[in-house]
């Protein structure tokens, strides 16, 4: 046999390797930045509900005036186009804190809580929150497999020639994401 055909053969089966590495890197990117935007329109849907949420407060509790700009703050701030996930998560975390102290006034007016626009908007709210949730874990799992990848060998090297780079988890400041923002209107459990 041919000692060129055969060097040959396996620079083009090495070349074809590095191909089907690289274009699987692209769809993984891709697959994380999908999951991203998932992960955005919920966020975007929580955004437009906190402002309707605020004023039907407001218009029971006026005197809780601090509380409720506390959560326009930490809306706005959560809103705003973030360098990384990794601060997304931390403005996360504050909008949820945030938004538990505005569903803790609430439980002090018995007509607010009665009101039925208050109880939808809540009722709004928890299913956000459980989407936003199982998008963030959706999200974490794609990064992860991305992650995995790039540290892996060989595809270590494909990365580092190729330039691809770890993407940011998105988490929640653990003592916020204990479990959902309580929307009970019946109080705290006896």
């Amino acid at each position: 046999m041919n000692p060129f055909l055969v060097a040959g053969g396996a620079i083009l089966f090495v070349a074809l390797l590095i191909v089907i590495s690289y274009n699987r890197f692209v769809r993984q990117r891709n697959l994380v930045e999908e999951s991203w935007r998932q992960v955005d329109v919920e966020l975007r849907r929580r955004y437009d509900l906190i402002p309707n949420l605020v004023e039907t407060v407001k218009a029971y509790a006026a005197h809780e005036r601090a509380t409720l700009e506390a959560v326009i703050a930490a809306r706005n701030v959560a809103q705003a186009q973030n360098s990384s996930r990794t601060e997304q998560g931390q403005d996360e975390t504050a909008l949820t804190r945030s938004l538990r102290g505005l569903l803790a006034v609430a439980e002090a007016y018995p007509d607010l809580k009665a009101d039925q626009h208050f109880r939808q908007l809540q009722s709004q709210l928890a299913e956000t929150e459980d989407r936003i949730a199982a998008g963030r874990r959706f999200y974490n799992a794609n990064v992860r497999g991305y992650n995995t990848r790039i540290d892996a060998f060989p595809s270590s090297v494909i990365a580092g020639v190729f330039g691809f780079e770890k993407a940011d988890y998105f988490e929640v400041e653990e003592s916020a994401a204990r479990g959902p923002v309580d929307v009970s209107m019946d109080g705290p459990a006896a």
